[in-house]
């Protein structure tokens, strides 16, 4: 007598499918929302990664286009530089721009200048990649760092570092120098 009632109730209950459209849709939404956010999130962070790229090789084609800089030239690239991270602020970011000669085997510093970072010192020995120069030959070199902060904060909870390096040869001259 009482298994008669239950199991006919677990019957019709098992048969009816009103609602079961909001139960999947419930069950399905968190798991979509997440993939979702997290791909907004990534979207941001390379969007950024794109504007260090880009900022790093017009910081390097800027210098390289000169013949010889003047300290004023160099604040105005910087400071170009920085409006190509516009959305985001680029008076965080570090740059330094660098021209270097290889003489005698070594690769030495001519000048550098850097925003929010330390540039090299004149004749310091820098590292290039294997075969980029010969003697006499010189290159530009841009640098940029930016530490990226996560919008939403929940996908990338601590800051990234993206950074970009540019090694463009001097387009005028056989070497650009600066005018102290």
């Amino acid at each position: 007598m009482f298994l008669n009632p239950l199991s006919s109730g677990l019957r019709k209950l098992r048969q009816n499918e009103k609602g079961i459209a909001a139960i999947e849709f419930a069950l399905i939404l968190p798991a979509f929302a997440l993939l979702f956010f997290a791909a907004v999130e990534v979207s941001f962070l390379m969007l950024v990664d794109r504007k260090v790229t880009h900022t790093a090789s017009s910081l390097g084609d800027l210098v390289a286009r000169g013949t010889v800089m003047t300290e004023t030239e160099v604040n105005d690239i910087f400071s170009a530089s920085v409006a190509l991270f516009q959305p985001y602020d680029g008076n965080e970011a570090q740059m330094r721009v660098t021209s270097i000669e290889r003489e005698d085997g070594q690769n030495k510093v001519v000048w550098s200048r850097a925003q929010n970072m330390t540039a090299y010192s004149e004749g310091q020995t820098v590292t290039v990649p294997n075969g980029l120069l010969q003697n006499g030959e010189s290159v530009v070199l841009a640098e940029v760092n930016y530490s990226y902060n996560s919008t939403l904060g929940y996908f990338l909870p601590s800051a990234k570092t993206l950074n970009e390096k540019f090694y463009l040869r001097p387009r005028r001259v056989d070497v650009v120098d600066i005018m102290d």
